[in-house]
């Protein structure tokens, strides 16, 4: 199994998508836009227009509403599953009504390569409580369980700023998972059970 998972589309450019070790013009990337709903602002047709500048096959698709069937099928013949972000609560509540946690398990175990890109890296955590964080408003969609899909041991903190330090250091003593830190530009290659930090300048570790 393999997952990558970062804070930005900037990391993907640089080095996400050369990570799957497919060559761009053999991937076939299955584009999921449903976080970008539940978010304000145009950055999802924007984050589409570069990927595309950028010579990348991809192909779009909103989960929310559609059938396991048709989810599967839309599947059929991408080698590349790409979460984009936007809202996590938004995103969860429509994974949790089409049952996409079950279709991913299977498109995995066919060995397509997952890509997160905030929201979508936050997903694949234990939990989405540290996307909970956030004091921008963002609505929560009624979600109150913040339990996630579970494939990584970590919870994450993406779009981190060295100003937040202090926010962050406060936060993380209420955390039941140990936590792993990114900068836009970074994320973390997970292969099976091996995790590996990837990205513009150092990790960011507290203790």
């Amino acid at each position: 199994m393999k997952l990558i998972l970062a804070s930005d589309l900037s990391f993907l450019l640089k080095y996400g998508y050369d990570l799957t070790g497919i060559p761009k013009d053999q991937m076939k990337i299955g584009y999921i836009t449903t976080a970008s709903k539940g978010d304000r602002g145009d950055f999802s047709r924007k984050l589409k227009y570069v990927i595309k500048e950028n010579g990348y096959n991809f192909d779009e698709i909103d989960i929310e509403g559609r059938t396991k069937e048709e989810i599967k099928n839309f599947f059929k013949d991408k080698n590349i599953i790409h979460m984009e972000g936007g809202n996590t609560f938004y995103l969860i509540r429509a994974i949790r009504e089409t049952g996409f946690a079950e279709i991913l398990k299977e498109l995995l175990e066919e060995g397509k390569i997952y890509i997160g890109t905030s929201a979508g890296s936050y997903i694949m955590c234990p939990t989405i409580e540290v996307s909970n964080w956030d004091e921008t408003g963002k609505p929560r969609f009624d979600v109150t369980d913040l339990t996630a899909l579970n494939y990584v041991p970590f919870v994450l903190k993406v779009h981190y700023k060295d100003e937040q330090e202090s926010k962050v250091r406060e936060k993380i003593k209420t955390l039941q998972y140990p936590i792993r830190i990114l900068k836009d530009g970074q994320g973390i290659l997970v292969e099976d059970n091996k995790y590996t930090f990837i990205g513009d300048g150092e990790e960011a570790i507290f203790n």
